[in-house]
């Protein structure tokens, strides 16, 4: 393989205590996140930061001050890289905190690839994910020169090894389940402003569409199931169910829930916590008769092997346009496809 970089995508986190308010300026500060004017969304983002730094901060706090999905998404960046062989080096740029794209950008330049290939560790495609870290990406490969062709991975919610590596992990928490009944499986994913939605994003039905063929490869007739919606914030309405609301019809139907992170490939504080502590919390006041959460895919070996395929087909398509796995997935009611994106930030350059 000649001189290939891939880079990483993911959110970031903060790296200690004294790290989160800033990150969570960079988060809300973001326009996909918040779209008003600059100066308004500079002023917004200062005052949300503060008003929520001390509830983040005791969040990390649990995970011993600071979040550790840069230390897991180096180590699938590291199986990655052993995987795709002679030839490629694997980069990761943070969105909201370090190494953000900046960083990144300058040290692809100074591996001087022939190639790059962007891959978000976001299966799932979203304007509030992947496409704020593709157009942040190219703001940053410009500003450090970076010419060599790419090609962005959009998305790839129903990959086999993606799909084969959640329903592995699914059968091992079902069989435990199991022991208290019948067990529901909630795959539960990170919620999203109905508006957003409105506005032509794909994620809910991606979701869907991931939460499907899992279903279909675990193969089991009659399996109980739901997607739900979790990290709710603001006055917004958002999507659902919530997942707070399906725990307390499981407690209502005394059912068993097997919990799947289905948008998260790496642990952090919504599953380290919002999962494993404070819904696991909810559930036992309930009376749910068991509880059992799914880790997030991690290095799971198919998994890795997806992504190395994602990798390598990538590496031979066209350069400059992003891509899904055998065209476009989406129906075309979805406008903020990243398709459609990608052309439409082309042609305001």
């Amino acid at each position: 393989m000649s001189r290939l970089a891939v880079v990483l995508f993911n959110l970031g986190g903060p790296d200690r205590s004294e790290s989160v308010q800033a990150f969570l300026f960079n988060l809300f500060y973001d326009p996909a996140i918040i779209g008003a004017p600059k100066p308004v969304r500079w002023l917004l983002a200062s005052l949300i930061a503060a008003r929520r730094a001390p509830k983040a901060a005791a969040i990390y706090g649990k995970l011993g001050g600071g979040s550790p999905l840069l230390r897991l998404s180096r180590e699938q960046a590291d199986v990655l890289e052993a995987r795709l062989g002679s030839g490629a080096k694997v980069f990761i740029a943070m969105r909201y905190w370090h190494p953000l794209s900046d960083e990144t950008a300058e040290a692809v330049k100074a591996f001087d690839p022939e190639r790059i290939v962007l891959l978000p560790l976001y299966p799932q495609y979203s304007t509030t994910t992947t496409e704020s870290s593709l157009k942040d990406w190219r703001r940053a490969a410009r500003a450090a020169g970076l010419a060599a062709p790419t090609v962005a991975v959009c998305c790839y919610p129903i990959d086999a090894g993606l799909v084969t590596a959640h329903a592995r992990l699914i059968r091992a928490a079902m069989a435990e389940a199991a022991q208290a009944g019948k067990p529901r499986i909630l795959f539960s994913a990170h919620g999203l402003p109905k508006k957003v939605i409105a506005r032509g994003d794909p994620y809910q039905w991606q979701v869907e569409q991931t939460a499907a063929a899992i279903v279909c490869a675990l193969g089991s007739p009659g399996l109980d199931w739901v997607v739900c919606y979790q990290s709710r914030v603001g006055p917004l309405e958002w999507i659902g169910p919530a997942i707070g609301d399906e725990i307390k019809r499981a407690a209502a139907d005394r059912v068993p829930v097997v919990v799947v992170p289905v948008a998260f490939v790496s642990e952090h504080s919504e599953t380290l916590v919002e999962l494993d502590i404070d819904y696991r919390h909810r559930a036992e006041a309930l009376g749910v008769p068991a509880y059992v959460r799914v880790p997030a895919l991690g290095v799971a070996a198919e998994f890795i092997d997806g992504l190395a395929r994602l990798v390598q087909d990538a590496a031979k398509a066209p350069a400059g346009a992003c891509r899904a796995p055998g065209g476009r997935l989406c129906p075309q009611a979805f406008s903020r496809c990243a398709i459609v994106s990608e052309v439409t930030d082309r042609s305001e350059r």
